[in-house]
C-alpha cells in the first residue's frame, strides 16, 4: 500500500536543504518503492519534505542506508507516514 511520508525538519534553511537534495535525486529516483518528492518551508518554520512511496518498509530502508547518517549534526527529521489509496506521478 502506497504511503505519504511527512518530514518536518525545524532546523533545516533552504540552503541545506538544496545541497542535501542535489546529491540524493539520483539516489531517490532508482530507490525501491520511490513515487514522488518535495519539499519547501513549512509554515511552524525550517523545512516541510513530502514523499511519496510504495510502503513505508521501502522508505525507512532509504532512510537508514541513505540519510541517517549523514544528516548534518541537529537534524532530526520528523517523520509522520499516512496510508493511501494510491500514489502516483504524471
Amino acid at each position: 500500500m502506497p504511503v505519504l511520508m511527512i518530514a518536518e525538519q525545524p532546523n533545516m534553511d533552504e540552503g541545506t536543504y538544496a545541497s542535501m537534495l542535489e546529491p540524493l535525486m539520483p539516489l531517490l529516483r532508482s530507490a525501491n518503492g520511490f513515487i514522488s518528492h518535495a519539499g519547501g518551508p513549512s509554515p511552524a518554520g525550517g523545512m516541510r519534505i513530502v514523499e511519496i512511496w510504495e510502503s513505508e518498509t521501502d522508505q525507512k530502508k532509504f532512510f537508514d542506508e541513505n540519510l541517517k547518517a549523514n544528516l548534518p549534526p541537529g537534524l532530526a527529521p520528523d517523520l509522520t507516514y499516512y496510508d493511501l489509496h494510491a500514489g502516483f506521478t504524471r
